[in-house]
C-alpha cells in the first residue's frame, strides 16, 4: 500500500513576502533555474501581471509596479538575471534603507491654540499697506482668533483685550488695534450682511397690478372678493 507523504509548513522553504503566497514564492524561485535570458525575462514579467492582478487595491499607489519588482529580486534572494524596465537592478542594500525622516515645524508654543495659518496670515498683513482692505483683513484675523479661543477654552469669556494683546505680541507690535477698534464675530458679520439684503431687496410697486389680502389680482388695483352664488 502506497502511503501519502504530507508536506507541512513547517518543513517548508520560509516565506519572504507572505502575502504574495507560497506560489509566486516558487514561480520566482523557479525562473532562477531557467537558462535562456529571453524566456527568463518574459517569465518574470508574466509574474509580475500575476501580483499586479492580485492586488487591484494598489493598483494607483505610486511606482507600485516598481515595487513589485523589488519584492520579486528580494524573493529570489537578488540572485537573479534579469532587468526590470527602468533599468536599475535592485541590491540587499536597497531593501535596508529606511526612508527619509520628516522633520516636525518648530511652531511658536505660546499661541498654538490659535493653529499656525494664523501666523501666515498675520505675516502677510503686516505686508499689506494701510488702508480698508488692510483693516478689513485683520478684522477677519481677529474674529477667526476669538473663535479659535473659545473652542480651545470654552469654560472661560474671551475678552477682546485678550485678542488685541496678543496679535500685538504675534506681531512683535507691528499691529496694534486701538481702543475703538471692534471686534465682530463672524457669525455676526454674516447676520448683518443678510440683514442688508432683506432690508435693501423689497418688494418693488411699478403701479402694476396688486394682490389683495385673500383676493385674486385686478389690472385696476383692485381686488376681486366676490364669491360665486
Amino acid at each position: 500500500m502506497e502511503q501519502n507523504l504530507l508536506e507541512y509548513n513547517s518543513l517548508r522553504d520560509k516565506m519572504i513576502i507572505p502575502e504574495y503566497g507560497r506560489n509566486v514564492q516558487k514561480l520566482v524561485r523557479h525562473a532562477k533555474t531557467i537558462e535562456s535570458d529571453e524566456d527568463r525575462q518574459k517569465y518574470i514579467e508574466r509574474i509580475v501581471e500575476l501580483i499586479y492582478q492580485m492586488n487591484p487595491q494598489s493598483k494607483n499607489v505610486l511606482e507600485y509596479r516598481q515595487r513589485i519588482w523589488a519584492h520579486i529580486f528580494r524573493i529570489a534572494d537578488f540572485d537573479l538575471k534579469v532587468l526590470p524596465p527602468n533599468g536599475i537592478i535592485p541590491t540587499p542594500e536597497d531593501a535596508q534603507t529606511r526612508p527619509q525622516q520628516i522633520e516636525y515645524p518648530n511652531l511658536n508654543t505660546k499661541h498654538r491654540h490659535y493653529g499656525a495659518n494664523v501666523k501666515k496670515l498675520l505675516n502677510k498683513a503686516m505686508k499689506m499697506e494701510d488702508g480698508e482692505k488692510k483693516d478689513a483683513f485683520v478684522q477677519l484675523i481677529a474674529s477667526f482668533m476669538k473663535i479659535a479661543y473659545k473652542n480651545w477654552n470654552r469654560e472661560h469669556y474671551v475678552n477682546d483685550e485678550v485678542i488685541k494683546s496678543d496679535i500685538k505680541l504675534m506681531t512683535k507690535g507691528e499691529i496694534e488695534l486701538g481702543e475703538d477698534f471692534e471686534l465682530v464675530t463672524i457669525h455676526s458679520m454674516s447676520t448683518r450682511r443678510s440683514s442688508t439684503k432683506r432690508s435693501s431687496g423689497g418688494r418693488r410697486n411699478n403701479g402694476k397690478s396688486k394682490r389683495s389680502p385673500g383676493g385674486r389680482r385686478n389690472n385696476n388695483g383692485g381686488s376681486n372678493n366676490r364669491r360665486r352664488r
